[in-house]
């Protein structure tokens, strides 16, 4: 290669290109859904692919993302503590707070709102 020569250019470098709002919001409303059905992954994946395509689905993405870590928590919490009664209700308490607020935040984003989930620790930002 002489000096001239400029290098190669990775076709796979080029910055992600920026959703229309109207796939940013079916995304985001597949990332809360995807959580009731998938737990952590689908808003793993979600994160990992989608958050350089837009600031709404990034915002909604992160939220889904930190609660169902929050979530895996307290499943993980319960599954211990289920050598003693308590545990079965942690449990049963996560289980329905994901399908509940997974709707809510869905329905959120399908009015085009930004969505926050209570009692969710923040480990993405």
């Amino acid at each position: 290669m002489s000096a001239s020569t400029p290098p190669p250019v990775n076709p796979y470098a080029t910055p992600p290109q920026p959703m229309s709002p109207a796939d940013e919001k079916t995304w985001s409303i597949l990332v809360h859904l995807g959580g009731i059905f998938f737990a952590w992954l689908a808003p793993l994946i979600g994160y990992v692919a989608l958050k350089d395509r837009g600031p709404f689905v990034r915002a909604h993405v992160v939220t889904a993302l930190n609660f169902q870590l929050t979530l895996l928590i307290a499943y993980i919490v319960g599954v211990v503590s289920s050598f003693f009664i308590v545990g079965f209700f942690v449990i049963l308490a996560a289980a329905v707070l994901a399908v509940v607020f997974s709707i809510m935040a869905a329905v959120a984003a399908s009015n085009g709102q930004y969505y926050r989930y209570p009692l969710t620790i923040e480990f993405v930002r």
